[in-house]
C-alpha cells in the first residue's frame, strides 16, 4: 500500500464519525455494483467514490477543490475525478445510476439547484445516498455552532424533512433516513471536535466510535448532528 492510500485510510476511516456516515451510505448502495455508474457529487479526494468503484462501479468524483483531486489520482481505486461545480453538472439527463454525496449539501449557497442537478443525471428508478449538517442542538452552544459554521463554511442545515420535502420537489422519494450523533453529550462532541480538533481530533477521538454508535442505537432516530438519507427517483 502506497503512503497516499495510508494517509487517505486515516483521513477517511480513522475518524469518529465519517467512516460511519459515508459507510453507511455505501452499504445502502450495495456490496455489489458491477454494472452501476455512481457519481460522488464534492467528493474532495474521491477515496468514497473509489470504494464504490472498488465494489464494481464506474464511478466519478467532481469536485472544485483542484489540489484535493490531484492527490486522489494517486489513491489506489482512483474513480475519474472531475473539476467541475456541482450546481452545474457536466452531464447529460439520467446518466448515473446512482448519487452519493457525502456532506456536502450543506456548503452549497443553494441546495436545492443541487438536488436539481443530482436528480437531473440520475435514471428514473436511480437512487441518491447523501449526509447532511443538521446540529439539532447546535443553538444550546452558540459559541460551538457558529466556530462550526464558520470553520466548515455551513450555508444551511437540513433534517429528513427538510430533505424529504426538497427532494419530492424534485421527483425523488425518501427511502429511509438516520441521524448521527443523536444524544445531547454526543451531539456536543461533535461540534467541539469540529470546531476545535479539527481532522486530528476527529482522528484522535476515532476509540470512541463505538460508544456514540451505541448512544444512537439507543436514543430516538429524530435528531441528531448528521442526518443520512436514501431517496429514489420516481
Amino acid at each position: 500500500m502506497k503512503l497516499s492510500d495510508v494517509v487517505a485510510f486515516m483521513g477517511h476511516q480513522v475518524h469518529v464519525c465519517r467512516y460511519r456516515e459515508a459507510g453507511t451510505l455505501l452499504s445502502w448502495m450495495g456490496r455489489d455494483l458491477h454494472g452501476k455508474r455512481v457519481l460522488d457529487v464534492a467528493g474532495g479526494d474521491g477515496y468514497w467514490a473509489g470504494r464504490a468503484r472498488k465494489r464494481g462501479a464506474h464511478a466519478v468524483s467532481i469536485d472544485l477543490a483542484r489540489g484535493k483531486m490531484v492527490y486522489g489520482r494517486t489513491l489506489a481505486d482512483a474513480p475519474a475525478l472531475i473539476e467541475c461545480d456541482a450546481l452545474r453538472l457536466p452531464f447529460g439527463d439520467a446518466t448515473f445510476d446512482a448519487v452519493l454525496s457525502v456532506c456536502a449539501i450543506e456548503h452549497f449557497d443553494d441546495g436545492g439547484k443541487s438536488l436539481d442537478e443530482m436528480a437531473r443525471v440520475l435514471k428514473p428508478g436511480g437512487e441518491v445516498f447523501m449526509s447532511a449538517d443538521v446540529l439539532s442542538r447546535a443553538d444550546e452552544w452558540p459559541k460551538l455552532r457558529d466556530a462550526h459554521k464558520a470553520k466548515y463554511h455551513v450555508q444551511h442545515t437540513y433534517t429528513h424533512e427538510s430533505l424529504r420535502k426538497l427532494m419530492d420537489e424534485r421527483g425523488l422519494d425518501l427511502v429511509r433516513y438516520s441521524y448521527q450523533f443523536r444524544t445531547a453529550a454526543t451531539e456536543r462532541l461533535y461540534l467541539s471536535l469540529s470546531t476545535y480538533g479539527g481532522k486530528v481530533g476527529f482522528n484522535a477521538a476515532a476509540p470512541l466510535a463505538p460508544l456514540v454508535a451505541l448512544a444512537d442505537r439507543s436514543a430516538p432516530n429524530r435528531q441528531g448532528s448528521i442526518v443520512l438519507v436514501h431517496a429514489r427517483k420516481r
